[in-house]
């Protein structure tokens, strides 16, 4: 059934002038439908450059928020509309503002994973691989990070030499993950290396042998002359990593780094878009989105 799925969506969307971007989060079926495979930022990046007058994007909300930020004269298409992040909605602008007016000589850094209306307070936005570059390129000596306290503290300790206020956000995927999680898996797997997002809790990340974002730990494994891996994100990266890398070894830090919202686009999902009958196209007002992509366009300005 999923290979007639398959087949009839890369039938429609060439038909159909559709770009399919995927999310590394997203299953290994969904991905084999698209056109490009990354993490958020640089999927926006490719929809800006892809020649398609559609894009579909499977992954969550913010990130098809950015795809319609950086290309709004094309047809932007969430996959499923469920599909939200926990991290990104965890503040609302009026909340953000209020700090504003207490730390006024600060600059407001959003990490990307940020909704469109919280990004219109934002100074900068970063990645997880950016992060640090763009905090040390940054003028202001202090920095309000947001909204991701375990990013924004490995930040801190990158770049001693600014002055940073963090709030008590985060992914809850990565942040569910302890210390002793590690140390289990680790005894389990005493030859593996430990490769982890900078979104785990501090005491998780001390204990990495590579610490970097969800593209930055794939090329990391890819290219290592080691034969087995423990991977501390989400458990996704697992199994695209033991497709392409067959002759090594791979195992999820934990059964619980299992992101739920990204689970939630399927290849029925894709087909329903590419039919008309699914999917949600992405509307911004464009006042805001005005506003909004500016800290985007200073992103990528610094080097993101």
């Amino acid at each position: 059934m999923s290979q007639d799925i398959k087949e009839k969506i890369l039938k429609l969307k060439a038909e159909k002038d559709v770009c399919i971007l995927a999310h590394s989060y997203m299953s290994e079926e969904v991905c084999s439908v698209a056109d490009f495979v990354g993490d958020s930022y640089a999927l926006s990046v490719k929809a800006k450059t892809a020649p398609q007058s559609t894009v579909i994007m499977c992954g969550v909300r913010f990130m098809a928020e950015t795809v319609k930020m950086l290309s709004p004269q094309k047809k932007v298409i969430l996959s499923n509309p469920k599909a939200g992040c926990a991290m990104a909605e965890q503040f609302d602008r009026e909340v953000i503002e209020q700090v504003k007016k207490l730390y006024p000589d600060y600059a407001v850094v959003a990490y990307v994973n940020t909704t469109t209306e919280l990004k219109t307070v934002a100074d900068v936005c970063v990645t997880s691989s950016s992060a640090v570059k763009i905090c040390r390129a940054l003028p202001e000596k202090n920095i309000l990070f947001i909204p991701d306290i375990n990013l924004g503290t490995y930040v801190k300790e990158q770049v001693p030499e600014k002055n940073f206020k963090l709030l008590s956000g985060g992914c809850p995927t990565h942040a569910r993950i302890e210390q002793a999680d590690v140390l289990k898996v680790k005894a389990e797997h005493p030859n593996a290396l430990f490769l982890v997002h900078p979104e785990c809790r501090p005491e998780v990340v001390a204990l990495a042998d590579y610490v970097g974002s969800t593209s930055g730990i794939m090329d990391f494994a890819e290219k290592s002359d080691k034969k087995e891996f423990i991977i501390g994100t989400e458990n996704s990266i697992v199994e695209h990593l033991q497709a392409k890398c067959p002759d090594k070894k791979f195992y999820p830090l934990s059964e619980n780094l299992v992101c739920g919202n990204m689970r939630l686009t399927t290849l029925a999902d894709v087909l329903a878009c590419l039919e008309g009958t699914g999917g949600e196209e992405i509307v911004l007002d464009e006042k805001i989105r005005l506003k909004a992509v500016k800290c985007i366009e200073k992103m990528i300005e610094l080097g993101g």
